[in-house]
């Protein structure tokens, strides 16, 4: 038992690093992780991998928010353009960002867990009866989705095009040469972390003063809203293919926000985003199917997926988000005071270098093909990322 107490704290403490960390996304590390499994198994459990990983995983989704906010921040003259995050951060309210996402992710948890009875007698039902048309129901809102998001001709087509290019990559993530811990390891740090950085590095990040007074007010919108997020993240949890940013879309028309109204549009985005987090280890034990890349790894290795371990995951993540919630406040004004004395660019050098060396090492442990790894590994970070914002 003390073994599986330790890897939580041990899981939140490391998810609380990588989400400060720019460019790691929560999935490089969950494939670092199972590709030393097979090592760490000589030390621990399979159940204590599994909490680490779970662990890690809220902890990561909730402190990502910090540099996502706090880092990249444009010149005061594109505000109206940015991300609502960097908008209150200009405006000097950081701190507020950081207690709003924060509070988000956390209450989002608790109306996952408060609505797992209805999702665990409705879903099951509803999976089986649309499962011979979940992919009609996906490439529908997919193309509702592309519609939504192209002001023109020709963005519909670029997005088209990225659509299909990424439906490419997923086929071709399993047919590579690479056992497909590593594949994804090596997809995962293109996709999101190194093309992400290089991305951001084309932006003087500048962080003005922040305003050391700040007011939440948890009223009946800031409620309802912490609602939307869980109850979106949940269905996203169930929904293969699609993550925060589609939910947040979706749950935006929903909730009549936009991206001016900052405030509740953080409140959503950071709830969808723990919320999936938990609900990705529910759909294991409600329909037999993970819903991201951390609860792969754990399907791969709890292969029977109890209610006892469910219980035991929704634990975790009650657990893991509460401290978090601590450590994302805490972090996050500490953060702000030091921003402005560190070199953006240095740290995500820094970052890249860091991933590369990761994947090289663990393809020289395994003996796979280097120049094969490389040419991928810059196909996807240079070319192919349909995460990154389109250029104006």
């Amino acid at each position: 038992m003390i073994d599986l107490i330790i890897a939580c704290i041990f899981g939140i403490l490391v998810g609380c690093i990588t989400g400060l960390f720019p460019g790691i996304h929560v999935n490089t590390s969950g494939a670092i992780i199972y590709t030393l499994s097979p090592f760490l198994l000589n030390f621990t459990s399979i159940e204590a991998i599994c909490i680490f990983l779970a662990s890690l995983a809220v902890s990561h989704a909730l402190l990502e928010f910090i540099p996502s906010i706090l880092l990249g921040v444009p010149e005061e003259a594109t505000a109206l353009s940015i991300l609502p995050g960097h908008r209150m951060v200009i405006e000097g309210r950081g701190k507020e960002a950081i207690r709003i996402v924060s509070i988000g992710g956390y209450g989002a948890i608790l109306v996952t867990i408060i609505t797992l009875p209805i999702f665990a007698i409705i879903l099951p039902y509803f999976h089986n009866l649309l499962k011979p048309y979940l992919w009609l129901i996906l490439i529908i809102i997919s193309i509702i989705l592309i519609y939504k998001l192209s002001n023109n001709k020709k963005e519909t087509i670029w997005s088209l095009i990225l659509f299909l290019l990424s439906g490419i990559i997923g086929w071709a993530v399993f047919e590579t040469p690479l056992s497909s811990n590593l594949s994804l390891m090596v997809t995962f740090t293109g996709l999101f972390g190194i093309s992400t950085i290089l991305f951001s590095l084309n932006d003087n990040s500048i962080i003005p003063h922040q305003n050391p007074f700040y007011e939440i007010n948890i009223d009946k919108t800031k409620i309802k809203n912490i609602f939307l997020g869980g109850i979106s993240g949940a269905i996203l949890g169930f929904l293969p293919g699609f993550g925060p940013a589609q939910g947040g879309i979706i749950a935006q028309d929903m909730s009549n926000t936009t991206d001016d109204d900052a405030s509740n549009f953080l409140t959503v985005i950071s709830g969808i985003n723990t919320s999936n987090c938990l609900f990705s280890l529910i759909s294991i034990y409600l329909i037999g199917n993970p819903r991201s890349g951390i609860a792969v790894y754990i399907s791969y290795m709890i292969t029977k997926f109890t209610l006892n371990i469910l219980i035991m995951f929704i634990g975790v993540s009650l657990i893991s988000v509460s401290i978090s919630l601590i450590f994302a406040i805490k972090i996050g004004d500490k953060f702000i005071k030091i921003i402005e004395g560190i070199d953006y660019k240095k740290l995500s050098t820094i970052a890249i270098f860091i991933m590369i060396i990761l994947v090289y090492t663990f393809n020289i442990i395994y003996k796979y093909p280097l120049w094969y790894v490389t040419t991928f590994n810059k196909f996807y970070s240079t070319w192919i990322n349909p995460s990154l914002p389109r250029s104006k």
